[in-house]
Protein backbone atom coordinates (compact mmCIF):
# COMPACT_ATOMS: atom_id res chain seq x y z
CA UNK A 1 0.00 0.00 0.00
CA UNK A 2 1.13 3.30 -0.70
CA UNK A 3 0.60 6.21 1.39
CA UNK A 4 1.44 10.05 0.48
CA UNK A 5 1.17 13.06 2.98
CA UNK A 6 0.25 16.36 1.39
CA UNK A 7 -1.23 19.61 1.67
CA UNK A 8 -4.47 20.79 -0.46
CA UNK A 9 -4.59 24.65 -0.36
CA UNK A 10 -8.30 25.56 0.14
CA UNK A 11 -10.05 28.83 0.25
CA UNK A 12 -9.26 29.35 4.07
CA UNK A 13 -5.64 27.77 4.14
CA UNK A 14 -3.49 24.87 3.76
CA UNK A 15 -5.77 21.40 4.40
CA UNK A 16 -2.76 18.58 5.42
CA UNK A 17 -4.17 15.19 3.55
CA UNK A 18 -3.07 11.72 3.54
CA UNK A 19 -3.38 9.62 0.09
CA UNK A 20 -3.55 5.86 0.09
CA UNK A 21 -3.34 3.83 -3.14
CA UNK A 22 -3.70 0.07 -3.54
CA UNK A 23 -0.35 -1.63 -4.74
CA UNK A 24 0.67 -1.95 -8.27
CA UNK A 25 0.23 0.64 -11.33
CA UNK A 26 -3.65 1.34 -12.42
CA UNK A 27 -5.81 3.39 -11.81
CA UNK A 28 -8.72 3.67 -9.38
CA UNK A 29 -11.72 5.16 -8.24
CA UNK A 30 -11.56 8.14 -5.83
CA UNK A 31 -13.13 8.14 -2.32
CA UNK A 32 -12.97 11.25 0.01
CA UNK A 33 -13.16 10.55 4.08
CA UNK A 34 -14.49 13.19 6.28
CA UNK A 35 -13.29 12.06 9.58
CA UNK A 36 -15.10 11.87 13.33
CA UNK A 37 -14.22 14.99 15.74
CA UNK A 38 -10.89 13.34 17.05
CA UNK A 39 -9.31 13.80 13.32
CA UNK A 40 -5.43 12.25 12.50
CA UNK A 41 -4.75 9.76 14.47
CA UNK A 42 -3.78 5.88 13.57
CA UNK A 43 -7.01 4.16 13.31
CA UNK A 44 -8.38 6.42 10.88
CA UNK A 45 -5.34 6.09 8.71
CA UNK A 46 -5.66 2.65 9.57
CA UNK A 47 -9.27 2.62 7.83
CA UNK A 48 -7.93 4.62 4.75
CA UNK A 49 -5.46 2.58 4.37
CA UNK A 50 -8.07 -0.74 4.37
CA UNK A 51 -10.45 1.13 2.31
CA UNK A 52 -7.62 1.36 -0.48
CA UNK A 53 -6.84 -2.42 -0.30
CA UNK A 54 -10.12 -2.90 -1.86
CA UNK A 55 -8.85 -1.08 -4.66
CA UNK A 56 -9.36 3.20 -4.74
CA UNK A 57 -7.59 6.12 -4.24
CA UNK A 58 -8.52 7.26 -0.70
CA UNK A 59 -8.21 11.13 0.23
CA UNK A 60 -8.23 11.54 3.85
CA UNK A 61 -7.95 15.17 4.81
CA UNK A 62 -7.56 16.69 7.85
CA UNK A 63 -11.02 19.34 8.45
CA UNK A 64 -9.39 20.12 11.73
CA UNK A 65 -7.12 22.49 9.57
CA UNK A 66 -8.12 25.87 10.61
CA UNK A 67 -7.42 25.12 13.97
CA UNK A 68 -3.97 24.58 13.87
CA UNK A 69 -1.64 21.91 15.24
CA UNK A 70 -3.36 19.27 17.72
CA UNK A 71 -2.79 15.93 18.86
CA UNK A 72 -3.29 13.09 17.87
CA UNK A 73 -6.02 12.11 20.57
CA UNK A 74 -6.65 9.19 22.18
CA UNK A 75 -10.72 8.49 22.27
CA UNK A 76 -10.79 6.37 24.84
CA UNK A 77 -9.02 8.34 27.43
CA UNK A 78 -11.56 11.52 25.90
CA UNK A 79 -14.42 9.67 27.00
CA UNK A 80 -13.13 8.77 30.32
CA UNK A 81 -12.65 12.39 31.14
CA UNK A 82 -14.42 15.68 29.68
CA UNK A 83 -15.27 14.82 26.03
CA UNK A 84 -16.30 18.31 25.25
CA UNK A 85 -13.84 19.88 27.04
CA UNK A 86 -11.26 17.93 24.49
CA UNK A 87 -12.43 18.11 21.15
CA UNK A 88 -14.89 21.37 21.44
CA UNK A 89 -12.49 23.60 20.39
CA UNK A 90 -11.58 21.78 17.53
CA UNK A 91 -15.36 21.41 15.77
CA UNK A 92 -16.12 24.32 16.43
CA UNK A 93 -13.29 25.32 13.25
CA UNK A 94 -15.66 23.40 11.09
CA UNK A 95 -19.49 22.24 10.13
CA UNK A 96 -20.87 20.79 7.13
CA UNK A 97 -21.05 24.16 5.05
CA UNK A 98 -17.22 24.30 5.58
CA UNK A 99 -16.58 20.89 4.91
CA UNK A 100 -18.65 20.94 1.57
CA UNK A 101 -16.54 24.04 0.68
CA UNK A 102 -13.22 21.94 1.46
CA UNK A 103 -14.55 19.16 -0.48
CA UNK A 104 -14.36 21.84 -3.79
CA UNK A 105 -10.42 21.67 -3.29
CA UNK A 106 -10.56 18.01 -2.95
CA UNK A 107 -12.04 17.24 -6.10
CA UNK A 108 -9.95 19.87 -7.61
CA UNK A 109 -6.68 17.72 -6.68
CA UNK A 110 -8.24 14.14 -7.34
CA UNK A 111 -8.33 15.51 -10.53
CA UNK A 112 -4.62 15.93 -11.01
CA UNK A 113 -4.03 12.70 -10.06
CA UNK A 114 -3.15 10.25 -13.44
CA UNK A 115 -3.98 7.01 -10.83
CA UNK A 116 -7.29 8.09 -10.57
CA UNK A 117 -10.69 7.18 -12.78
CA UNK A 118 -13.74 8.27 -13.70
CA UNK A 119 -15.72 11.51 -13.16
CA UNK A 120 -17.35 9.89 -9.74
CA UNK A 121 -16.04 9.87 -6.59
CA UNK A 122 -17.61 8.34 -3.10
CA UNK A 123 -17.64 9.91 0.49
CA UNK A 124 -17.84 8.14 3.48
CA UNK A 125 -18.01 9.88 6.75
CA UNK A 126 -17.83 8.47 10.55
CA UNK A 127 -19.64 10.49 13.42
CA UNK A 128 -19.38 14.52 12.60
CA UNK A 129 -17.51 13.26 9.36
CA UNK A 130 -20.96 11.21 8.84
CA UNK A 131 -23.07 14.89 7.79
CA UNK A 132 -20.50 15.95 6.18
CA UNK A 133 -20.22 13.10 3.53
CA UNK A 134 -23.64 14.01 2.84
CA UNK A 135 -23.28 17.51 2.39
CA UNK A 136 -20.32 17.00 -0.63
CA UNK A 137 -23.35 14.61 -2.22
CA UNK A 138 -25.54 17.78 -1.78
CA UNK A 139 -23.50 20.23 -2.78
CA UNK A 140 -21.55 18.29 -5.90
CA UNK A 141 -24.55 16.05 -7.41
CA UNK A 142 -22.14 15.82 -10.59
CA UNK A 143 -19.17 14.71 -8.89
CA UNK A 144 -20.44 12.27 -5.80
CA UNK A 145 -21.49 9.34 -7.09
CA UNK A 146 -22.01 7.27 -3.60
CA UNK A 147 -22.11 8.79 -0.31
CA UNK A 148 -21.82 6.95 3.21
CA UNK A 149 -22.83 8.00 6.52
CA UNK A 150 -21.85 5.82 9.74
CA UNK A 151 -23.13 6.56 12.91
CA UNK A 152 -23.51 10.13 11.57
CA UNK A 153 -25.15 13.01 14.18
CA UNK A 154 -27.28 15.51 13.72
CA UNK A 155 -28.37 14.32 10.03
CA UNK A 156 -31.33 16.36 10.24
CA UNK A 157 -32.20 19.23 12.49
CA UNK A 158 -33.25 23.22 12.49
CA UNK A 159 -29.63 24.00 12.06
CA UNK A 160 -28.95 25.70 8.39
CA UNK A 161 -26.61 23.44 7.64
CA UNK A 162 -28.50 20.22 8.39
CA UNK A 163 -27.21 17.63 5.70
CA UNK A 164 -31.59 16.98 4.96
CA UNK A 165 -32.25 20.09 3.82
CA UNK A 166 -29.61 18.92 0.76
CA UNK A 167 -31.57 15.99 -0.27
CA UNK A 168 -33.32 18.12 -3.18
CA UNK A 169 -30.10 17.92 -4.80
CA UNK A 170 -28.71 14.58 -4.25
CA UNK A 171 -27.90 11.83 -6.84
CA UNK A 172 -25.60 9.79 -5.45
CA UNK A 173 -26.74 6.42 -3.55
CA UNK A 174 -26.51 6.74 -0.41
CA UNK A 175 -25.73 4.54 2.55
CA UNK A 176 -26.77 5.50 6.00
CA UNK A 177 -25.86 3.45 9.07
CA UNK A 178 -27.20 4.62 12.36
CA UNK A 179 -26.92 3.12 15.94
CA UNK A 180 -30.13 2.10 18.08
CA UNK A 181 -28.05 3.52 20.92
CA UNK A 182 -27.28 7.23 19.43
CA UNK A 183 -28.62 9.98 21.82
CA UNK A 184 -27.12 12.37 18.54
CA UNK A 185 -29.47 10.44 16.31
CA UNK A 186 -32.43 9.07 17.95
CA UNK A 187 -35.27 7.32 15.90
CA UNK A 188 -37.37 10.93 15.46
CA UNK A 189 -34.30 12.54 13.77
CA UNK A 190 -33.89 9.42 11.55
CA UNK A 191 -37.19 9.46 9.97
CA UNK A 192 -37.00 13.18 9.52
CA UNK A 193 -34.27 12.60 7.53
CA UNK A 194 -35.76 9.92 5.63
CA UNK A 195 -38.88 11.79 5.26
CA UNK A 196 -36.54 14.51 3.73
CA UNK A 197 -34.54 11.89 0.89
CA UNK A 198 -38.30 10.21 0.24
CA UNK A 199 -39.90 13.31 -0.87
CA UNK A 200 -36.56 14.51 -2.59
CA UNK A 201 -36.68 10.71 -4.53
CA UNK A 202 -33.13 9.97 -3.20
CA UNK A 203 -31.90 6.47 -4.08
CA UNK A 204 -30.93 4.98 -0.55
CA UNK A 205 -30.91 2.57 2.32
CA UNK A 206 -30.77 3.45 5.93
CA UNK A 207 -30.38 0.59 8.68
CA UNK A 208 -30.35 0.70 12.39
CA UNK A 209 -27.66 -1.50 13.53
CA UNK A 210 -29.63 -3.03 16.69
CA UNK A 211 -26.91 -3.51 19.48
CA UNK A 212 -24.42 -0.65 18.16
CA UNK A 213 -23.27 1.91 20.02
CA UNK A 214 -22.51 5.69 18.64
CA UNK A 215 -18.84 5.02 16.95
CA UNK A 216 -19.10 1.19 16.98
CA UNK A 217 -17.04 1.26 13.05
CA UNK A 218 -13.86 3.05 14.67
CA UNK A 219 -11.61 0.25 16.22
CA UNK A 220 -10.17 3.04 18.65
CA UNK A 221 -13.58 3.64 20.40
CA UNK A 222 -14.47 2.13 23.66
CA UNK A 223 -17.64 0.74 21.74
CA UNK A 224 -16.13 -0.69 19.09
CA UNK A 225 -18.33 -3.61 18.12
CA UNK A 226 -16.02 -5.71 15.41
CA UNK A 227 -19.17 -7.75 14.02
CA UNK A 228 -20.86 -4.87 13.06
CA UNK A 229 -18.20 -2.90 12.08
CA UNK A 230 -17.59 -5.92 9.52
CA UNK A 231 -21.12 -5.33 8.37
CA UNK A 232 -20.39 -1.88 7.89
CA UNK A 233 -17.53 -2.76 5.47
CA UNK A 234 -19.18 -5.08 3.67
CA UNK A 235 -21.98 -2.64 2.90
CA UNK A 236 -19.43 0.29 2.26
CA UNK A 237 -17.26 -2.15 -0.55
CA UNK A 238 -20.67 -3.38 -1.82
CA UNK A 239 -22.02 0.28 -2.87
CA UNK A 240 -18.80 1.89 -3.85
CA UNK A 241 -18.36 -1.36 -5.60
CA UNK A 242 -21.76 -0.69 -7.42
CA UNK A 243 -21.71 2.61 -8.09
CA UNK A 244 -17.66 3.70 -9.04
CA UNK A 245 -16.39 0.91 -10.49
Amino acid sequence: MKHETITIRTRDGQCPAHVFTPDGAGSWPAVIVYMDAFGIRPALLQLGERLAGGGYVVLVPDLFYRYGAYGPLDPKQAFAGDFRAMVGPLMATTDNAKAARDTEAFLAYLDTRTDVVGDKVGTVGFCMGGGMAIAAAGTYPDRVGAAISFHGGRLATDDPTSPHLLAPSIRAELYVAVADKDGSCPPEMVERFKRALDDAGVRYRCEVYSGASHGWMKTDFPVYNEAAAERGWSEMFALFGRALK
